[in-house]
């Protein structure tokens, strides 16, 4: 265990150096914010009528994923990992006494973690003193905090143990261009990255809210914005245990039963 945690301590610290990449990712965050926000705007304005999410839950929603993106979005992968598979450089990781999964799970952490601490804060902090109806508000309750803070960890393990998956499906494939899109694709659409999942229509989400994705994103910022009751809250809490202890598993079979088929051509 000290090996992992002194690998995720390392990997922290260095992707804390990258601030000029940080405050450009602010800017676009803000953008895009705005942009989204604008967006929907003009939608509540047409007309629409028994929507799921009122207009402050929905502001809350896109300024908490504007400030977690590094967080939860799938697509933030590591370049380094998929060049270590395609390179054969993996045989370096192997010869480390320590497990494989184990040690790209703290990577993938400590790198995801780093960038958001350094966005979230000026992100959340200015979103809060914005004129209604484009501010951040706080939590609907201290029971809506707690459970969001706790929803918030696990959905973060939950899209690392998902980003894992891509990893390790990559040691079966020739290139890791075509399954990286599709999965990639597939979670941002269904975890609420490109549309929030009370938006779509009602006899799609009722089967969607039984997979993984959208026990990422989507229950920790509708837990924060209170579009979900605390008895709902507790019942999407339990299933995001639920998946991400069935992801870790099917993680650390797979990619068991890969490194014993692994080939590494090379001098």
């Amino acid at each position: 265990m000290r090996g992992y945690i002194s690998f995720f301590r390392i990997r922290f610290i260095n992707g804390l150096q990258y601030r000029a990449a940080a405050y450009a990712g602010i800017i676009t965050q803000f953008a895009w914010g705005f942009m989204y926000i604008m967006l929907y705007q003009a939608f509540y304005r047409s007309g629409a009528k028994n929507l799921p999410m009122n207009f402050t839950q929905l502001s809350s929603y896109i300024w908490l994923q504007q400030a977690f993106l590094a967080l939860f979005m799938t697509w933030f992968l590591e370049n380094d990992i998929f060049d270590l598979i395609t390179s054969g450089n993996v045989a370096y990781e192997l010869v480390r006494p320590l497990d494989l999964y184990n040690l790209w799970f703290s990577r993938s952490c400590a790198n995801r973690l780093s960038k958001a601490i350094l966005r979230c804060f000026p992100i959340l902090f200015v979103a809060m003193i914005l004129p209604e109806p484009y501010r951040f508000h706080l939590p609907v309750s201290i029971i809506s905090a707690v459970l969001f803070f706790i929803s918030m960890v696990v959905a973060f393990l939950l899209v690392v143990a998902y980003c894992m998956l891509i990893y390790i499906f990559t040691m079966y494939t020739v290139s890791p261009m075509g399954i990286r899109m599709v999965l990639v694709m597939l979670a941002d659409f269904l975890s609420g990255g490109l549309v929030p999942l009370p938006l779509l229509p009602d006899w799609f989400t009722k089967y969607i809210n039984f997979l993984p994705f959208a026990s990422m994103q989507n229950t920790p910022f509708r837990i924060y914005s209170g579009s979900v009751s605390s008895v709902d809250a507790l019942y999407r809490l339990i299933l995001q245990f639920i998946w991400l202890l069935m992801l870790v598993g099917l993680g650390k079979i797979m990619i068991k039963k890969a490194l014993k088929n692994v080939v590494v051509q090379g001098g």
